[in-house]
């Protein structure tokens, strides 16, 4: 059946294409591209390219690494996957709970083969998507996936394109949505190749990784339909339901058309085409609401924003922490606003920041807003990478359950949080370049020395055994406490589901007060009230005109009448 190369390379004087040992020239087609076609190269045909007489080098846009970001390309048929889930209609984000795991940690096995194991778990549990952090090739064996190289080609070592697919494919079956992590801000310092095919970066702009990637500069008409098409192709041949756009903050592009707005119209279409909902959700520390204004009002269209600082002030509120960013968090209020508006900056002051920050959500629904008690970040970017189970009380993680998943946002839960686990969730690298990954061990510890973190401390991301201690531990479940916690997750989403309130993205019907004296919290939204104390003495609260209790994290929590009784660290959720 044969298979025709193409690629980008528009400065190259000579382009071939390398099967094995020979070199085949490749020819011109105009507009910085290159084509050969190969009758005999078909499927799994492994090739790579060599620039003007140079050494073979990947495909840009390589669909698989099977020897890592430095070997030979291999060709797929994505056509000739066996996919079962002709009958699935997608998941629309308004309304679901979202469950972000590690493919590598997530297992044993540490595969998409492994993660489907354990999908069952995560139907019991009750949640509507698994969010995977990055599955691009990356360097080595293990790692985040945020410094991917080859944005086309699916992680060599957890099981390639057929074992993403079957995944998704597993996910749908069980009636689960699936949300990638992809990096469009940057790329990793290994294996990254595209500087010697084409403009991909330009000196126009910086970023905290170096050069930008090229959006708006010469040449940048194919960077950007690389960006797009690359979206594309994961919800397309790989049937994921959305994307989740790493940092876009980052993102710099002067263009009239910014390229996540173009991003947004081609993703639109490809909905309309394959009838069923696929959305984008954008991790930006801006408080921008321009991202997901939809473009008749000046906006990108994208669907939702990572709204990290609703974490910032349940954190602060929840641990005491104040150091870092968590300086500009802590008071009770500023909890209150977030759970009114997720944002809490908002055009204001930020003291950490030095200067106003941020602009008001107004006239945006809940539904524009991911937010969560733990992530990969909020929980790895710190020294040792500890959970909220080594932070805090299991009433205050039962208490930040009961807050996540009755917020008017799309709440995410974090691997393993749904149980209070206490493995940790550390940085992992396995850099094969012994100097670059002395670099990143010796970069960790002084950004963490910073902070006042003792060097010794802080693991070596480099050593195998700071990847296993990440590693879930399944058999946490049936321990007391952490076996009451998952209960207690369950029993918050089952609530969620059967009560309209608590998926109403409306935040004019959403109430939130505190006491800071007391430590009272009080939400309302509709008939729903939620009701915490975390002060040191017993409250007595008033009920509201709310009669019956629908969930309560202790046993002491009491409705007597119109009292609430509610000992410290607790949380009862009320309806009319």
């Amino acid at each position: 059946m044969g298979h025709e190369f193409r690629v980008w390379a528009p400065a190259r004087e000579r382009v071939e294409l390398v099967l094995g040992e020979h070199r085949l020239p490749m020819r011109r087609s105009g507009d910085g591209w290159w084509e050969r076609a190969v009758e005999e190269a078909g499927p799994g045909t492994d090739y790579a390219y060599s620039l003007d007489g140079g050494p073979p080098r990947p495909d840009p846009r390589s669909p698989y690494q099977p020897y890592g970001p430095h070997g030979p390309s291999r060709v797929v048929d994505h056509a000739a996957f066996g996919w079962t889930d002709d009958r699935w209609r997608g998941t629309p984000l308004p309304g679901a709970v979202l469950y972000e795991l590690h493919v590598g940690t997530f297992s044993p096995a540490g595969t998409f083969d492994g993660v489907i194991e354990r999908l069952p778990h995560l139907v019991e549990l009750g949640v509507d998507a698994v969010e995977l952090m990055p599955v691009a090739e990356f360097s080595g064996g293990r790692g985040w996936g945020y410094d991917g190289v080859s944005l086309f080609a699916p992680h060599h070592a957890y099981g390639g394109p057929d074992g993403l697919k079957r995944l998704v494919d597993a996910c749908h079956a069980h009636g689960l949505g699936v949300v990638m992590d992809v990096v469009y801000n940057h790329l990793g310092p290994s294996g990254n190749y595209l500087p010697e095919f084409g403009p991909y970066f330009t000196g126009r702009h910086s970023t905290n990784w170096g050069d930008a990637v090229n959006f708006d500069g010469p040449g940048s008409d194919e960077v950007r339909a690389f960006v797009v098409d690359n979206a594309l192709m994961w919800l397309r041949d790989y049937h994921v339901d959305g994307l989740r756009l790493d940092a876009v903050h980052a993102i710099a592009d002067d263009s009239a058309v910014h390229v996540l707005e173009r991003l947004a119209e081609e993703v639109e279409a490809l909905a309309a085409h394959v009838r069923r909902p696929l959305f984008l959700i954008a991790e930006s520390d801006l408080n921008d609401p321009r991202f997901v204004r939809g473009r008749e009002a000046g906006g990108y269209g994208l669907d939702a924003a990572w709204a990290d600082e609703w974490h910032h002030a349940l954190h602060a509120v929840l641990t005491g922490e104040r150091s870092g960013y968590y300086s500009d968090f802590g008071p009770l209020s500023l909890l209150a606003k977030g759970l009114r508006q997720a944002w809490v900056y908002d055009g204001t002051w930020s003291p950490h920041r030095g200067r106003m920050h941020g602009r008001p959500p107004a006239g945006l629904s809940g539904h524009r807003f991911v937010v969560c008690a733990q992530n990969h970040d909020q929980v790895g970017n710190r020294a040792r990478g500890e959970r909220g189970s080594a932070l805090m009380s299991e009433g205050r993680l039962r208490i930040a359950a009961a807050l996540l998943l009755t917020a008017p946002f799309v709440p995410m839960l974090f691997q393993g949080e749904e149980w209070g686990t206490t493995t940790p969730f550390q940085y992992f690298t396995d850099h094969e370049d012994p100097e670059l990954g002395r670099a990143v061990s010796e970069g960790r510890r002084r950004e963490f020395a910073a902070f006042g973190w003792e060097p010794e401390q802080v693991p070596d991301p480099q050593d195998p055994a700071t990847f296993e201690r990440s590693r879930l531990d399944w058999s946490e479940r049936d321990k007391e406490v952490q076996g009451r916690l998952l209960d207690w997750h369950r029993e918050l989403i089952a609530l969620r589901r059967r009560v309209p309130a608590l998926t109403d993205g409306r935040l004019d019907r959403v109430r939130a007060d505190c006491d800071e004296d007391t430590g009272l919290l009080v939400v309302e939204r509709g008939p729903v009230l939620v009701a915490v104390n975390l002060g040191a003495e017993t409250l007595t609260v008033p009920s509201r005109g709310r009669g019956r209790v629908l969930a309560a994290s202790d046993p002491e929590v009491a409705l007597s009448g119109t009292d609430l009784t509610l000992p410290p660290d607790t949380v009862a959720i009320l309806e009319d």
